[in-house]
């Protein structure tokens, strides 16, 4: 659902499979990335945003001791410990090795195609950065071969000359891998937290409604919206990170650590969410809160990171809910240690909140005559509005990754096919008259979102045929590209460092100032392109991480809105005209009775005045029950929806265009010293 609705081909579009424009009639018809809905039951495609969790890199190191230096080094790139870093920060830690840039060059290329590279390709980069420094061939097989026998040699690095990220931007805290943080107890809250209520609950309350018996709690009421000044800036904020996976072969399930400023960091499995879920709905039906993302059998790595992203949305939305937030069930779940043992020890209220609440002849007042006008307006309008903002989901993404892997691009004219030398065998061994690639590519479209600085490159539709199934198989499995489409600054960076030691000394033999001029040059455009690279790398992530999931969260919101309609023509209904007929056929019944007195009347009698008075006080609980629906209908449409989808959204778009412009300067003085420190290079 959170990244539909819409089934296949929704959008219609082409099919040639030469990608889509920008500005086609149908910019959405083969996205690359978003090209699938991840909730279906069909596999994610291959092009997935998260790098595997294992390659083909996990049978190099297989359970070789890896040396302390190692995890030293990944650290040091990986602070957020997400189990992934950019090839930009494996060439700073391998450029401490004093090897030559071209040395350098060649053991990324050998490890990763891709902008990012994972812990088990890092590791076996600085076994490679090993063998180079001790004049060794730098192999795969070699890796391999020393990773059998649990000697993976040790590279000499200095990680004290390390240097941070160049960049002015700092990537979010990284909540889409494991993490074993364990987060300080919940801080104070200000005095004017429009979420916040005085109550805090340590272990759930006795009926297990987190909520009085009347009113909203100590914030919100129906005549009220329990927003104070500024209440954007005090949303708080749940942190949901993929633990694993447990269980025996055949019940393996994920398991996710949430953080919150509850308490410490907890654990908790997809099954516990449903229920979580479960409970609320019953209790609040008529509150606005999205869907969880669905299960799915066999479920691959793309879409359990999608289905992360989504559970901590919808977390991050309930705990912001300025009625919900005080649920005892919703509080255990984010602050117990086991919530099965709990739900196993404690007996659970599943009541729907009117039960226990009342309504004033004061809240009765504020609800509008025209309610049912606003709602029909709100139903027209809500389909729509999901329609538009899945696309612009759909394309924020495809420009946000776009940016993220394609820095720089290479087309097949100008770069020879780079096969890793660990695949060569293989290719030799297939046949001996079948061994060429043939290529056709087409350049589907390409746009310029220059306004942002965004830049959308073309999609690119390579069909590959080679010979040998088999070795096509495996050049799939490593994500290899062979005609080299796949490049970036980082790449460059080193490719410009290798050109430098190359053209060092001069060739004249003499001292050159031109020659030796000419290379300085080159220093800073070698510098600044890293430099370069760094700032649009953190600034991608932020762009996925906050940004992309705020927008996610608008569309979110729509579609719960219709969500709540449903739920409410559902459950709304109510027996109080079918009681109200009863109650006058029994009436009639019990005068026929008094005017004939036959004998024993007065028992019957008494029978049918008790059958009357509870048919009388069923009717005044459902009336009750459906002022309380419209009153609470009013609030989730006045207080919630109108709020968020708003003042969410100015706050969205207005620290998107800071970011922006930081983003824009950041670049502009970048390229502004190079230009400065380029000037004084030599013409003769």
């Amino acid at each position: 659902m959170f990244n539909s609705p819409r089934p296949a081909q929704r959008y219609g579009g082409n099919t040639t499979g030469l990608g889509g424009s920008f500005v086609d009639e149908d910019p959405l018809a083969s996205s690359t990335y978003d090209g699938l809905d991840p909730w279906s039951a069909a596999p994610s495609p291959s092009s997935t945003p998260a790098p595997p969790a294992y390659s083909v890199f996990s049978s190099v190191i297989a359970d070789a001791t890896v040396p302390s230096v190692y995890t030293r080094a990944f650290s040091a790139v990986d602070p957020g410990n997400t189990g992934e870093t950019s090839v930009n920060s494996l060439s700073r830690v391998l450029a401490t090795s004093s090897l030559p840039a071209s040395t350098i060059d060649k053991i990324v290329n050998l490890v990763s195609s891709k902008p990012r590279v994972s812990k088990l390709e890092f590791f076996v980069a600085l076994a490679l950065v090993s063998f180079a420094q001790s004049g060794q061939e730098v192999s795969i097989e070699q890796v391999a071969a020393l990773s059998s026998q649990n000697d993976l040699p040790e590279p000499a690095l200095d990680l004290d000359s390390l240097q941070p990220s160049a960049s002015t931007f700092s990537a979010p805290i990284a909540n889409y891998r494991q993490d074993t943080i364990v987060r300080s107890p919940a801080p104070h809250y200000a005095p004017d937290d429009p979420w916040d209520t005085t109550t805090r609950y340590p272990s759930a309350p006795s009926n297990m409604s987190g909520v009085g018996s009347s009113g909203f709690g100590s914030g919100a009421t129906f005549t009220g919206t329990g927003l104070t000044n500024d209440w954007w800036k005090h949303q708080k904020s749940v942190n949901v990170a993929i633990q694993g996976q447990q269980g025996f072969i055949l019940n393996r399930y994920t398991v996710y650590q949430i953080s919150t400023e509850r308490g410490p960091s907890v654990i908790r499995r997809y099954s516990e969410f449903v229920f979580l879920w479960d409970c609320l709905y019953r209790r609040y039906p008529f509150r606005l809160f999205p869907a969880l993302p669905p299960k799915r059998i066999g479920p691959d790595e793309f879409f359990l990171e999608q289905r992360r992203k989504g559970l901590a949305r919808c977390l991050n939305y309930v705990i912001n809910h300025p009625i919900i937030t005080d649920d005892g069930v919703l509080s255990v779940f984010l602050s117990g240690t086991s919530f099965e043992e709990w739900r196993k020890n404690n007996s659970i209220s599943l009541e729907e909140e009117s039960a226990s609440k009342r309504i004033d002849r004061g809240e009765e007042m504020s609800i509008p005559s025209d309610l049912e006008d606003k709602i029909t307006t709100i139903r027209r309008r809500v389909n729509p509005l999901i329609e538009q903002w899945q696309r612009i989901c759909i394309l924020a993404e495809r420009i946000i990754k776009r940016r993220e892997a394609a820095a720089v691009r290479m087309s097949s004219p100008f770069r020879r096919p780079f096969i890793p030398a660990h695949l060569l065998p293989l290719l030799h061994s297939s046949s001996s008259h079948q061994r060429s690639l043939s290529d056709s590519s087409s350049i589907a479209s390409s746009a310029a979102f220059s306004a942002s600085g965004i830049s959308a490159t073309s999609n690119l539709s390579q069909s590959t045929t080679l010979n040998n199934s088999m070795v096509g198989s495996l050049l799939r499995v490593v994500d290899v590209d062979p005609l080299g489409l796949q490049g970036d600054l980082s790449r460059l960076t080193n490719t410009l460092r290798a050109v430098i030691e190359v053209g060092e000394p001069c060739w004249r033999g003499d001292e050159c100032e031109l020659s030796s001029g000419v290379r300085t040059g080159l220093e800073q455009v070698a510098s600044h392109c890293q430099r370069h690279s760094e700032i649009s790398e953190n600034r991608t992530r932020v762009l996925l991480d906050t940004t992309l999931e705020a927008v996610k969260s608008q569309r979110d919101l729509y579609i719960a809105v219709r969500d709540l309609f449903i739920r409410n023509d559902r459950l709304s209904l109510d027996q109080v005209e079918r009681l109200k007929r009863r109650v006058e056929t029994t009436s009639l019944k019990l005068d026929g009775i008094k005017a004939a007195q036959k004998d024993g009347w007065q028992d019957e009698a008494d029978k049918l005045v008790a059958a009357i008075e509870k048919d009388q006080a069923t009717i005044v609980a459902q009336l009750n029950r459906r002022v309380f629906i419209r009153a609470c209908l009013w609030h989730e449409l006045r207080v919630i929806l109108h709020n968020r989808e708003n003042t969410l959204l100015t706050v969205l778009t207005q620290t998107f265009s800071r970011e922006e412009q930081e983003y824009a300067e950041a670049v502009l003085n970048n390229w502004s010293s190079l230009t400065e420190a380029v000037e004084g290079m030599p013409f003769d």
